[in-house]
């Protein structure tokens, strides 16, 4: 399914550089560079092209650039079409009525084209993916207010995910977004997962665990592994282990929880899942045999990096599952495309099933990608509130 995906992105992108070689060659300047001939307008439209993508490119990686283009693909086919509508509307009123103004599509003055159209779709395209930049780069707060029936008093949790240390922000500009955590009191905080990857250095992973380690809460910091954090390509790759990260961590006094469960005070417990990924290699535990030996007037709490159990969770009667992985499906409209392929259960926000909340967030960063505009980056407050208040 992958290599499909790939192959069908390739193949969007050399399409859409040979179409958005044709349009910057509408432009006025470059017609009357080229003199009327057909293929020096072509070159320049693709020199045009291939500077977009190379500037983008330098700026933000390789597949950010990729993606600055494909926006610009898309954003000038509508206005394209908007053009033609336009253009036809006009020549309609003009053989019935007084001369209408050039706003969309193509006009002209003094005999030089020019091209609305494109100059439309360019402003378009800088001003979405500005917004994209900056919902990825401001971390907002999300707030999440639960009441359970059960003889358990309060509990605030903070929530991060899907930190990819070194994406949007280093090691030790994670340390301002922890000192927003510790504004919130937290009585816990919880890491569901993703916090670090490939290419997160040792030295952002390092810094990123010292600053966890200033926090100060009632009951303490728990992490549970996501599918990037063990790395993929081996510990010689960035320079660090999964073990390396579980002892950095544990320096830091954050608890790492895989597949255990530990028991708060008030009522309370959590539950750290090993990855779905791990299961695929028999190392995850079920969850049925994880709440086995719980009491049922404990409110429990489920750390699961992907949300991709929720039949099971909810059959066992779990209060909270809390997730990330998703990145809230970071790039409109493909924002539901894991739920579309049977990959996720949910792709953001809260959902009930029987007695169980299921909370996913959208992350507080993202992996390889700058932008997202889709959903924005966040941390997660949730109060839990039981009868014993």
């Amino acid at each position: 399914m992958w290599m499909l995906l790939l192959g069908m992105l390739l193949f969007g992108t050399i399409g859409g550089i040979i179409y958005l070689s044709s349009r910057f060659a509408k432009f006025s300047l470059i017609q009357k560079a080229a003199k009327r001939r057909k293929w020096v307008r072509f070159v320049l439209g693709l020199a045009c092209v291939l500077a977009v993508t190379l500037s983008t490119g330098a700026a933000f990686g390789a597949i950010n650039g990729e993606l600055c283009i494909l926006h610009l693909v898309f954003f000038w086919l509508v206005c394209d079409g908007i053009g033609k509508l336009a253009g036809r509307k006009r020549k309609g009123s003009r053989e019935n009525g007084p001369d209408v103004p050039d706003y969309v599509g193509t006009s002209k003055e003094k005999g030089v084209p020019r091209y609305y159209a494109g100059a439309f779709a360019l402003g378009i395209t800088v001003a979405y993916l500005a917004c994209g930049w900056f919902f990825a780069h401001h971390v907002s707060r999300t707030a999440y207010t639960l009441a359970t029936e059960k003889d358990v008093g309060s509990l605030r949790i903070v929530q991060i995910a899907d930190s990819h240390v070194g994406n949007t922000f280093s090691g030790e500009g994670f340390l301002t977004h922890v000192q927003a955590i510790q504004s919130e009191h937290p009585d816990i905080v919880v890491i569901t997962g993703d916090y670090v990857d490939d290419d997160t250095s040792k030295e952002d992973m390092v810094a990123a665990c010292e600053a966890l380690g200033t926090l100060e809460t009632t009951y303490g910091v728990y992490y549970a592994f996501g599918n990037h954090d063990k790395g993929y390509y081996g510990s010689e790759y960035r320079g660090y282990s999964g073990d390396d990260l579980v002892a950095e961590l544990k320096k830091n006094n954050v608890a790492v929880l895989q597949d255990e469960t530990v028991l708060l005070g008030d009522g309370f417990c959590l539950i750290g899942r090993q990855d779905r990924s791990e299961s695929q290699q028999g190392g995850r535990t079920s969850m049925e045999e994880l709440v086995e030996n719980l009491d049922a007037g404990t409110y429990s709490i489920v750390l699961d990096h992907q949300p991709h159990d929720y039949d099971a969770q909810a059959a066992v009667g779990v209060d909270l599952v809390l997730s990330g992985h998703t990145h809230g499906g970071q790039l409109f409209p493909f924002n539901h495309m894991g739920e579309w392929l049977g990959l996720d259960d949910k792709t953001y926000g809260l959902e009930q099933r029987g007695g169980t909340n299921f909370i996913v967030t959208s992350g507080i960063s993202n992996w390889a990608i700058q932008f997202k505009t889709g959903c924005k980056a966040e941390y997660v407050v949730i109060d839990v509130k039981g009868n014993l208040l």
